[in-house]
């Protein structure tokens, strides 16, 4: 009978909320409504000193390029700084901002041609969050009940989520991750992130801080 209700659990356990801990709230709740995002996210106000790469990124999967270019041009309309300008790679299309609370947001696509205009639909959104060892941090998350949707080796793991999660998770190396937003991988302090779920209130290995969603 334990067994029955763990493994119940266990099926439904995964990132239920984001919240990005900011310096000036009100500005980052406008930022957040002009970049079309702010119903995916939550905020909350600190001062916890935090320099260089906070060690994540928000990843927007969108449907076509004229998308991405729209998410980018509406972040930076409203103060987001360009770190990578949209572009064509051999996975796709996108590019990555820095919003002026310093959250990182990557916005991209796998489709290389428009099929019509801009949609401003999201079609997925990820936490990535970059950590020394891949592996040994998904065994972590799976014993707290989280389910492996996605694994590549020690380079990548991907967690399943619900179909009412607004936001879903995933483990990177953290140097790959600095690469791929083109930041250097240096970073001190705070991540300015709370990941909230039913797994119980921790801290991982990497410093990413869960608390009970609420």
């Amino acid at each position: 009978m334990v067994m029955a209700t763990t493994a119940s659990t266990a099926a439904h356990t995964s990132l239920a909320s984001v919240t990005l801990e900011v310096a000036d709230p009100e500005a980052a709740r406008r930022f957040y409504a002009a970049f079309a995002v702010d119903a995916h996210i939550g905020l909350r106000a600190s001062d916890a000193p935090s320099t260089g790469f906070r060690g994540f990124t928000m990843a927007l999967t969108v449907s076509q390029p004229a998308t991405v270019d729209g998410f980018v041009r509406a972040a930076v309309d409203a103060g987001a700084t360009v770190l990578k300008p949209a572009a064509k790679s051999l996975w796709g299309y996108g590019g990555v901002v820095q919003a002026p609370d310093g959250t990182i947001w990557k916005i991209a696509t796998s489709a290389r041609k428009d099929t019509g205009p801009d949609t401003r639909e999201i079609d997925e959104i990820v936490l990535l969050i970059g950590v020394e060892d891949v592996k040994a941090t998904k065994e972590f998350y799976v014993e707290r009940g989280l389910r492996v949707g996605k694994s590549f080796g020690g380079k990548y793991a991907e967690f399943t989520s619900g179909e009412s999660d607004r936001v879903k998770l995933a483990l990177y190396k953290r140097r790959g991750l600095a690469k791929d937003l083109g930041v250097p991988v240096e970073g001190t302090g705070s991540h300015r992130v709370v990941l909230g779920g039913t797994i119980g209130s921790f801290t991982d290995a990497d410093g990413f801080v869960w608390e009970n969603a609420v």
